[in-house]
This record gives C-alpha cells, structure tokens and sequence, in this order.
C-alpha cells in the first residue's frame, strides 16, 4: 500500500523556503515578465483582476498599470508586503490577500483575468491549482501564466538542488507547468483554448561567482539549500551550479547574460 502523500506538511516546508532570504531582491529583476504577460492577455482598463502567488508583485504592477482592478495574492504574507510597498509608491490601488492558489476564496467566474508569473508552478497539489484557476476565471476571461520550462537554465537549476538536496519523494516539480503537452492535459480544449509561446528571460550579472552570491542570500530554495548542506556539500552544490552558470553564458568573459527559457502561456476559457 503506497503512503498517502502529506500536501500540507510539503506546502508548510515550501513556505519556510520562500519566506527565507528575500524573493523581492530577485523578483522585481523580472519585472519585464510581467509587463509582456500583460499585453498578452491584452488587459483592459476596469477588467477584474487576479494575481495568483503573485510573490512580490510584478503581474500585479503590470495590470495595475494598465489601469486593471486587482486583487494581489500569495500564502507568505511578507512577500505581499513587498508588493504593497511597490504599488503605494506607484500610487497604485491594489487589494492585497492572503490566499492558498490550491483553495482560492473567491466565487466561481468572479475574474476577467487571472494571472500568475513564476508562483503558481511551484504549488504542491498541481491538480487543484490548476483548477481553481479555471474555477475562478469567467468564461470568455483569459488565464496567463509565466512557467519555467524543464530544458530551460532555472528548469536545470531545480534538477541540480535536487540533486544535492532531494525534495520528498511526493512532490512534483514544477516544471511540469512548463510543458505544453501538461498545459493541454490540465486545461482540455472542451473548455479552454491555450496558446503558448516559448520566451526568453535574461539573467545579468557580474559573473557566475555574482549570481550565486544574490540568489544563496536572497532566492528561497538557493538561499535553504545551502543553509542545510555541510560546507563539503554546499561547496559541491556551488561547484555544480558555477558549471551550469559557466556554459549557458553568452556574454563571454566579461559578464554574465544566462537565457533562461520559459512558457508564455494564454489560455481563454469557453
């Protein structure tokens, strides 16, 4: 008899790893992908709007600023914060909600538009994510998702934490919603029509050395991994990662540009 899988005590140690280090430090460098997203789910002033682990905010900014109504969510409050702050300072007006994406609070159908960059890939239940974001989508309305893709550098960057660090043997990665044939599985074309574009983000830094430095600080699952490793298997994590950094590089010797792939994703529910 196969062990039933414990979601929430998964979800609770995810939580710990987000609400470590500061996601905002690394998140607001994506910002470019949340405006993209925006105009491809072709935002209307005064639609209904839902950001779904909206982390710090960038689809949430981008729709805001495009004069959207939204409602701003995430289950680490204190990344909520970080995005209030950027949309007081915007002077933009944005309901901020604590919400599980797996058991949203909201009516069926209430949104035009539900958005989410980079946050709703990593919830443990993938299943029932995905289903409230149909739940809660009208129909006509459109959902838009930004998903690493698992060919992709952060795609190969989650395999070489697991690799060091393994996740339990119950959790699914991420970069499922990152794969077309997952999308189209999840959201059947009886009721929704999805259209994907593979995309590109650029992470810039100084150097490999750099990127490692900003992320083992900062970025929640980076930041975990090494705080738990022993200095022998953090300095083997570090070596692994400065590899893969090293040979996705395309600025040369002098910097550090490393395209990341992901799925721009639209999908309009009938």
């Amino acid at each position: 008899m196969s062990t039933p899988i414990d979601l929430t005590a998964l979800k609770e140690r995810q939580k710990v790893a987000w609400a470590s280090g500061d996601y905002a430090v690394i998140g607001t460098t994506l910002q470019i992908v949340g405006e993209s997203l925006a105009e491809a789910c072709d935002l209307r002033c005064d639609e209904q709007v839902l950001d779904v682990a909206a982390g710090n905010g960038n689809a949430t900014l981008a729709a805001a600023r495009r004069g959207c109504v939204v409602t701003s969510t995430d289950y680490v409050a204190a990344l909520l914060e970080r995005g209030q702050d950027r949309a007081r300072a915007e002077h933009l007006e944005v309901i901020f909600q604590v919400a599980d994406a797996e058991e949203l609070p909201f009516p069926d159908e209430s949104y035009d538009a539900v958005l989410s960059t980079f946050g709703v890939m990593f919830a443990p239940d993938q299943v029932s994510a995905a289903a409230e974001l149909g739940r809660v989508c009208r129909r006509g309305g459109r959902i838009g998702m930004a998903n690493w893709t698992p060919e992709g550098f952060v795609g190969q960057m989650f395999k070489i934490l697991a690799q060091h660090l393994p996740p339990p043997a119950v959790a699914q990665p991420p970069s499922n919603w990152g794969s077309d044939a997952w999308l189209h599985k999840h959201f059947d074309d009886r009721d929704f029509v999805v259209r994907v574009t593979r995309s590109h983000f650029n992470f810039r830094y100084r150097s490999a050395a750099h990127f490692i430095d900003i992320f083992r600080h900062w970025y929640g699952p980076v930041h975990k991994a090494f705080a738990v490793l022993s200095p022998e298997a953090g300095q083997a994590l570090e070596d692994d990662l400065t590899e893969l950094l090293n040979r996705s590089n395309r600025a040369g010797d002098e910097s550090l540009v490393v395209p990341s792939e992901y799925l721009e994703v639209v999908i309009t529910k009938r």
